[in-house]
């Protein structure tokens, strides 16, 4: 199978992987299946676990804080995962799951970004659809200090994970669908509103 084949087949598996997550979400099962997504999706998984909170927190609006709460815990183990990964592998699986989400011979970058912004760039990655497992592999490459990023990520993950539950148990079905396909701007906007903020606090103090 050459790289034309590959190129092909890997978005057919994503929108299988898609369409499954969608049916464990309406499942018995979907808060275990929950909380093994947003832990694989920390480390190694493509597919981002607001693909079932969002569904899950529309059906069940009662319990969107709960929801919200399984993803961002699972995640930031995940991301203690994702940080061993880049810690003790990250010459041989770190580099390579790196190279699958397009960013493989860019690792001095991600390292020169890291380097610079630190902290912030947990939050601001954290926050935003562009995969959390960057941060977590290079926050373990760069040896970033532990009980920092345990604590970032906690914030970072719950930000993002119960400002999406709280908005699809808001308004429902009605505006679901188009939240969903605009998920990325929805949670860049959360982005620059939270850290706007926090500069603004620090400079009144």
């Amino acid at each position: 199978m050459d790289g034309t084949d590959d190129a092909v087949y890997a978005p057919a598996m994503l929108r299988r992987a898609y369409q499954k997550l969608l049916e464990l979400a309406a499942g018995p099962k979907a808060e275990p299946a929950l909380a093994i997504v947003s832990f694989a999706e920390a480390s190694f998984f493509p597919l981002p676990p607001d693909i079932m909170l969002g569904p899950m927190a529309t059906a069940r609006p009662e319990r969107w804080a709960r929801y919200a709460l399984i993803c961002t815990i699972a995640s930031v183990v995940g991301g203690m995962l994702g940080y061993a990964i880049g810690y003790y592998l990250f010459e041989t699986i770190g580099q390579w799951i790196i190279g699958l989400f397009g960013y493989g011979g860019k690792e001095a970058d991600l390292r020169k970004v890291y380097d610079q912004y630190g902290v912030w760039f947990i939050f601001i990655k954290g926050l935003t659809p562009i995969p959390y497992k960057l941060v977590t592999i290079i926050s373990g490459a760069m040896q970033f200090s532990i009980p920092v990023f345990i604590v970032a990520s906690a914030v970072t993950r719950g930000i993002r994970f119960f400002g999406v539950a709280w908005i699809f148990q808001k308004f429902g079905p009605a505006l679901a669908p188009v939240i969903e396909k605009r998920i990325g701007l929805v949670t860049a906007i959360l982005a620059v509103v939270i850290i706007g903020g926090v500069i603004a606090a620090s400079m009144l103090h």
